[in-house]
Protein backbone atom coordinates (compact mmCIF):
# COMPACT_ATOMS: atom_id res chain seq x y z
CA UNK A 1 0.00 0.00 0.00
CA UNK A 2 0.77 3.18 -0.76
CA UNK A 3 1.44 5.28 2.73
CA UNK A 4 2.29 8.62 0.87
CA UNK A 5 -1.52 8.45 -0.57
CA UNK A 6 -3.06 8.02 3.13
CA UNK A 7 -2.73 10.84 5.85
CA UNK A 8 0.16 10.91 8.34
CA UNK A 9 -0.61 10.05 12.04
CA UNK A 10 0.81 13.29 14.35
CA UNK A 11 1.98 12.36 17.45
CA UNK A 12 3.00 15.01 19.80
CA UNK A 13 5.08 14.17 22.12
CA UNK A 14 7.68 15.82 25.48
CA UNK A 15 10.70 14.43 25.81
CA UNK A 16 10.28 14.69 29.43
CA UNK A 17 6.97 12.35 29.79
CA UNK A 18 7.39 8.38 29.88
CA UNK A 19 4.46 7.52 28.09
CA UNK A 20 5.78 9.70 25.49
CA UNK A 21 8.78 7.40 25.72
CA UNK A 22 6.73 3.85 25.79
CA UNK A 23 4.67 5.65 22.77
CA UNK A 24 7.21 5.92 20.63
CA UNK A 25 8.35 2.32 21.23
CA UNK A 26 5.23 1.64 19.54
CA UNK A 27 3.97 4.15 17.07
CA UNK A 28 5.94 3.21 13.96
CA UNK A 29 4.82 -0.08 14.48
CA UNK A 30 1.55 0.12 14.53
CA UNK A 31 1.54 2.64 11.75
CA UNK A 32 3.18 0.63 9.08
CA UNK A 33 0.83 -2.09 9.91
CA UNK A 34 -1.94 0.08 8.83
CA UNK A 35 -0.18 1.99 5.68
CA UNK A 36 0.68 5.08 7.47
CA UNK A 37 3.41 7.13 8.55
CA UNK A 38 4.51 9.03 11.45
CA UNK A 39 4.66 12.90 11.58
CA UNK A 40 6.24 13.44 15.30
CA UNK A 41 6.01 16.66 16.89
CA UNK A 42 8.06 17.30 19.61
CA UNK A 43 6.48 19.91 21.88
CA UNK A 44 6.46 21.47 25.88
CA UNK A 45 3.83 20.06 28.16
CA UNK A 46 4.35 22.80 30.48
CA UNK A 47 3.03 25.25 27.80
CA UNK A 48 0.03 23.22 26.71
CA UNK A 49 -0.49 22.74 30.79
CA UNK A 50 -1.08 26.32 30.92
CA UNK A 51 -3.04 26.58 27.95
CA UNK A 52 -5.69 24.12 29.26
CA UNK A 53 -5.18 25.48 32.59
CA UNK A 54 -3.87 21.96 34.23
CA UNK A 55 -0.61 20.59 35.92
CA UNK A 56 1.63 17.54 35.49
CA UNK A 57 -0.40 14.54 37.54
CA UNK A 58 2.85 14.29 39.41
CA UNK A 59 2.63 17.90 41.02
CA UNK A 60 -0.32 16.50 42.60
CA UNK A 61 0.79 14.77 46.20
CA UNK A 62 -2.24 12.13 45.72
CA UNK A 63 -1.34 11.21 41.94
CA UNK A 64 2.03 11.43 42.37
CA UNK A 65 2.59 8.34 44.33
CA UNK A 66 0.35 6.44 41.74
CA UNK A 67 1.75 8.23 38.51
CA UNK A 68 5.12 6.66 39.34
CA UNK A 69 4.12 3.53 40.06
CA UNK A 70 2.20 2.94 36.67
CA UNK A 71 5.32 4.83 34.72
CA UNK A 72 6.86 1.44 35.21
CA UNK A 73 4.16 -0.67 35.19
CA UNK A 74 3.31 0.61 31.43
CA UNK A 75 6.95 0.21 30.06
CA UNK A 76 7.10 -3.39 31.58
CA UNK A 77 3.59 -4.01 30.17
CA UNK A 78 4.92 -3.07 26.65
CA UNK A 79 8.23 -5.04 27.74
CA UNK A 80 10.39 -2.08 27.61
CA UNK A 81 13.57 -0.55 29.71
CA UNK A 82 12.81 1.79 31.98
CA UNK A 83 14.71 3.49 34.76
CA UNK A 84 12.96 6.31 36.53
CA UNK A 85 15.13 9.58 36.33
CA UNK A 86 16.90 11.00 39.23
CA UNK A 87 15.40 14.17 38.04
CA UNK A 88 12.06 14.43 37.18
CA UNK A 89 10.38 16.41 35.40
CA UNK A 90 12.82 18.40 33.06
CA UNK A 91 13.05 21.15 31.09
CA UNK A 92 13.04 19.95 27.63
CA UNK A 93 13.28 22.93 25.40
CA UNK A 94 16.53 22.36 24.21
CA UNK A 95 16.01 18.51 23.38
CA UNK A 96 13.20 19.82 21.21
CA UNK A 97 14.52 22.69 19.37
CA UNK A 98 17.20 19.76 18.01
CA UNK A 99 14.64 17.73 17.09
CA UNK A 100 12.59 20.76 14.82
CA UNK A 101 16.33 21.81 13.50
CA UNK A 102 17.05 18.15 12.57
CA UNK A 103 13.21 17.84 10.93
CA UNK A 104 13.46 20.32 9.07
CA UNK A 105 17.35 20.31 7.66
CA UNK A 106 17.83 16.26 7.75
CA UNK A 107 14.55 15.25 7.08
CA UNK A 108 12.14 12.80 8.96
CA UNK A 109 14.37 9.74 9.97
CA UNK A 110 17.17 12.03 11.59
CA UNK A 111 14.55 13.57 13.69
CA UNK A 112 12.75 10.12 14.80
CA UNK A 113 16.19 8.61 15.13
CA UNK A 114 17.23 11.79 17.53
CA UNK A 115 14.00 10.86 19.37
CA UNK A 116 14.50 7.60 19.91
CA UNK A 117 18.14 8.22 21.43
CA UNK A 118 16.87 10.99 23.23
CA UNK A 119 13.95 9.43 25.30
CA UNK A 120 16.30 6.18 26.01
CA UNK A 121 18.84 8.21 27.69
CA UNK A 122 16.59 10.07 29.36
CA UNK A 123 14.19 6.91 30.69
CA UNK A 124 16.61 4.08 30.53
CA UNK A 125 20.32 5.84 31.25
CA UNK A 126 19.00 8.90 33.38
CA UNK A 127 20.72 11.34 30.99
CA UNK A 128 19.55 14.40 32.08
CA UNK A 129 18.53 16.18 28.91
CA UNK A 130 18.22 19.84 30.06
CA UNK A 131 21.93 19.48 31.26
CA UNK A 132 24.00 21.16 28.25
CA UNK A 133 27.14 19.08 29.00
CA UNK A 134 25.14 15.79 29.15
CA UNK A 135 23.15 16.91 25.93
CA UNK A 136 26.26 17.59 23.88
CA UNK A 137 27.37 14.57 24.65
CA UNK A 138 24.44 11.95 23.84
CA UNK A 139 24.33 13.92 20.85
CA UNK A 140 28.35 13.34 19.53
CA UNK A 141 26.97 9.33 20.56
CA UNK A 142 24.07 9.48 18.50
CA UNK A 143 25.85 10.81 15.56
CA UNK A 144 24.82 14.41 15.10
CA UNK A 145 27.52 17.45 15.43
CA UNK A 146 27.26 18.23 18.74
CA UNK A 147 28.37 21.86 18.25
CA UNK A 148 26.16 22.74 15.05
CA UNK A 149 23.13 21.48 17.52
CA UNK A 150 24.18 23.89 20.19
CA UNK A 151 24.54 26.27 18.11
CA UNK A 152 21.02 25.82 16.78
CA UNK A 153 19.17 25.03 19.98
CA UNK A 154 20.32 28.83 20.94
CA UNK A 155 19.25 29.98 17.52
CA UNK A 156 16.49 32.47 16.99
CA UNK A 157 14.96 30.64 14.53
CA UNK A 158 14.76 26.95 15.87
CA UNK A 159 13.27 28.80 19.58
CA UNK A 160 10.32 30.54 17.28
CA UNK A 161 10.09 27.10 15.56
CA UNK A 162 9.30 25.29 18.91
CA UNK A 163 7.18 28.05 19.36
CA UNK A 164 5.08 28.06 16.48
CA UNK A 165 4.90 24.26 17.40
CA UNK A 166 3.43 24.33 20.73
CA UNK A 167 0.87 27.31 19.42
CA UNK A 168 -0.10 24.56 16.53
CA UNK A 169 -0.52 22.16 18.85
CA UNK A 170 -2.69 24.35 21.91
CA UNK A 171 -4.88 24.95 18.50
CA UNK A 172 -4.93 21.26 17.57
CA UNK A 173 -7.10 20.95 20.73
CA UNK A 174 -3.58 19.37 22.65
CA UNK A 175 -3.79 19.36 26.22
CA UNK A 176 -1.24 16.13 27.06
CA UNK A 177 1.11 14.00 26.14
CA UNK A 178 1.33 11.41 23.89
CA UNK A 179 -1.35 12.90 21.93
CA UNK A 180 -2.52 11.68 18.68
CA UNK A 181 -4.43 12.71 15.96
CA UNK A 182 -5.59 10.43 12.93
CA UNK A 183 -7.61 11.58 10.19
CA UNK A 184 -8.36 14.49 12.62
CA UNK A 185 -10.01 12.42 15.66
CA UNK A 186 -7.73 12.93 18.71
CA UNK A 187 -6.48 9.97 20.76
CA UNK A 188 -4.60 11.02 24.49
CA UNK A 189 -2.33 8.78 25.72
CA UNK A 190 -0.30 5.52 25.63
CA UNK A 191 -3.14 3.40 26.55
CA UNK A 192 -5.22 4.37 23.55
CA UNK A 193 -3.14 2.13 21.34
CA UNK A 194 -6.23 -0.44 20.91
CA UNK A 195 -8.70 2.25 20.21
CA UNK A 196 -6.34 3.65 17.62
CA UNK A 197 -5.67 -0.05 16.15
CA UNK A 198 -9.16 -0.62 15.58
CA UNK A 199 -9.60 3.05 14.31
CA UNK A 200 -7.44 2.33 11.61
CA UNK A 201 -7.98 -1.21 10.68
CA UNK A 202 -11.94 -0.52 10.91
CA UNK A 203 -12.58 3.64 10.73
CA UNK A 204 -14.46 5.43 12.63
CA UNK A 205 -16.26 3.88 15.34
Amino acid sequence: MNTESRNPIDFYFDFSSPYSYIANEWIDALAARHGRVVRRRAILLGVTFQAAELKSPVSHPIKRDYALRDFARSARFEGLPYLMPSTFPIPTQNAARVFWWLLETRGAEAAADWTRSAFRAFFTRDIVLSDPVALKALLAESGVDAEAAEAAWSDPVWKDRLKQANEQAIAAGVFGAPFFVIDGEPFWGNDRKLQMERWLGQGPY
